[in-house]
């Protein structure tokens, strides 16, 4: 974790912020068994109709299942919609 991260983390236990997302975190919804959303994304990196793979600051999410589709995608925000089956998150390093 880089030192910009670490002092955000203090800051935001210091303030009693709760469980509230920094500036520029991931944050992972899923609604359902069929809609899946990333914000703060860094792109995909694999796509397939059972597989997407996509880019975030601590590694990659992986949303596995059946008839998978990119639906909507902007620089920020993504939303993947299908049968899903499971979401890995796999960290770098």
């Amino acid at each position: 974790m880089g030192k910009a991260n670490h002092f955000l983390n203090r800051l935001a236990d210091g303030a009693d912020l709760g469980e509230e997302p920094l500036p520029g975190q991931s944050i992972l919804e899923i609604a359902g068994e069929n809609r899946v959303l990333i914000e703060n994304h860094l792109g995909v990196r694999e796509y397939s109709r059972e597989r997407i793979g996509v880019k975030v600051k601590f590694g990659q999410i992986n949303v596995c299942g059946d008839c998978l589709e990119l639906r909507h995608m902007t620089k920020h925000r993504l939303v993947i919609s299908g049968r899903i089956h499971s979401v890995v998150l796999c960290r770098r390093g």
